[in-house]
This record gives structure tokens, sequence and C-alpha cells, in this order.
């Protein structure tokens, strides 16, 4: 039986891309309790950027924004590899948006919009969720965005 997750995204036209391999130090995902935290990720298509540089410079706000819905599929991917199922997700608790910003650049929110916005669209009620977007002066790589999320699953056990 398909889970219900994933015909949705099937339905969206969408697919789970591979867990992105960690840049440096640290792991995609980590499970504590009821809780998924993922590290930050990047919008990579297939361990590729397809755009670097600042929003409102060398990057539309347009153009950030469906970077950021590609963050958000590449968190849930990652929330997946930890909780073996998408459909064990309560909530999105959190999402935290960085947007590598020209300094006059002020539409962080719309940015981080297509997060939220990608996460809804999946998860429905359950993607809907508390939020910061950020600006910074520069990300990993170069990239324009990254997202990181906090879901909560039902049906977790104490891992401890």
């Amino acid at each position: 039986m398909t889970a219900r997750t994933e015909t949705r995204l099937a339905e969206l036209g969408l697919e789970l891309p591979e867990v992105a391999a960690p840049l440096a130090s640290y792991v995609p995902a980590v499970r504590t309790g009821a809780y998924v935290y993922t590290a930050g990720q990047l919008p990579l298509v297939d361990g590729k950027l397809p755009l670097t540089g600042k929003v409102g410079a060398e990057v539309t706000a347009e153009q950030a924004k469906e970077l950021a819905r590609t963050c958000a599929l590449n968190a849930l991917a990652a929330v997946k590899s930890v909780a073996g199922d998408l459909d064990r997700v309560a909530r999105v608790v959190k999402v935290t948006g960085f947007v590598a910003s020209a300094p006059e650049f002020t539409g962080q929110p719309g940015v981080v919009n297509g997060a939220s916005e990608l996460l809804a669209d999946v998860l429905g009620e359950r993607g809907v969720h508390a939020r910061s977007a950020v600006g910074v002066a520069v990300l990993p790589i170069d990239a324009p965005v990254e997202v990181e999320i906090v879901v909560e699953l039902q049906g977790a056990i104490d891992q401890s």
C-alpha cells in the first residue's frame, strides 16, 4: 500500500530526492524521542546548486522562493531517512529559513514562503508551523537559501 504522503507528493509532481551528503562533520537529521531535527538543507538538485549568489543581487526573490521549496523537499527526505515513513509526521513544528541577502534586500519572509507553502501542500494541516526567516551575509557554497525543520512524529517511542 502506498503511503498517503508519498501519494500526495506524486499528485504534486514531486519526488523525494536522495538525502544530500553532508558538507562537513554532521548528519542530515537526528531523531530524539518524538522529534526529528534536520540539519540546514541547501537547494541541492542531484548534488549541485542550480543557482548561487545573493538574493536581491544575482538571484531574484522568485528564484529564491523556488529554491526554498527545494530545500523543504530535501528536508522531508532527511526526515524520512530517520523516521522511516513521512506518514508518521504528526506536524511540522518549526521552520527556520536563512536567505543570503544583498544589503538592501528585505524580502526574506516571501522567500521562505516557498518552503512553508511546500510543506503545507504536501502535509496539509500537519505542515502548518511556526517559522523564522533570517537574512544572512553568506551561506555554504554560496547557496542563496538554506532551510531547517523540526517535526513531531506520531507514535514515537522513547529511544533513550
